[in-house]
């Protein structure tokens, strides 16, 4: 990474945060070569309780926006608003909850893979965005259509943008206020240790004790 904190060529990056780094080429073929296979069907019970999160997330997510949708129903032909507010509001809360769980809290282990994949994994919907706008197309809604094609994609880019970059600043405001009570601790710290070495010698003036 550079001096920001970006990405550069050359970097690399974990494919899942939740599991530990894969080995390399070098020695992914040496314990190939020297290993026996696992049992077929095996899976390792921490992979099996991530996805046990990721569907308890997903039984939530799902009949939460379909609760939108009744409480909130959108007349036929007209701009799907309560999907539209359901996916940008679900990029939000996706990328700002991401910049929390990888960059301010603790590393955890189900945190990810229940409010990000399962829950708002299903809480967000692609296939009902494309749905609603192609009923708008095939009833000759084609204003509400292009809208809803088009502001529901720049809509959820800006979303995101706007979760990352208020997460980012959570983030470097607490890192700040970090190092200025570290700072503020080592100067008390360092004022302690003066004062007391400091007291170990009597103060003479004008020659007297």
């Amino acid at each position: 990474m550079n001096r920001n904190g970006e990405v550069v060529p050359g970097d690399e990056l974990p494919t899942d945060p939740d599991l530990p780094p894969g080995p390399t080429p070098d020695s992914a073929s040496t314990s190939a070569s020297t290993s026996t296979p696992p049992p077929a069907g095996s899976r390792p019970r921490g992979s099996q309780r991530v996805v046990a999160a990721i569907a308890a997330g997903g039984a939530l997510g799902g009949p939460t926006r379909y609760g939108l949708g009744l409480a909130f129903p959108t007349a036929p032909h007209t701009f799907p608003a309560t999907t539209f507010t359901i996916n940008v509001t679900g990029s939000f809360v996706l990328a700002l909850l991401l910049v929390f769980i990888l960059d301010i809290w603790p590393p955890t282990t189900y945190v990810r893979p229940f409010f990000c994949v399962g829950f708002l994994g299903a809480y967000t919907t692609f296939s009902t965005w494309m749905v609603d706008t192609d009923r708008l197309i095939a009833a000759g809604a084609w204003g509400p259509a292009a809208a809803n094609l088009l502001i529901s994609l720049a809509a959820g880019v800006a979303a995101t943008s706007l979760g990352l970059s208020l997460g980012r600043g959570i983030a470097a405001r607490g890192r700040r206020r970090y190092a200025s009570r570290a700072a503020g601790a080592e100067a008390q710290a360092g004022a302690g240790s003066g004062s007391e070495s400091g007291s170990g010698t009597p103060e003479t003036i004008g020659g007297r004790r």
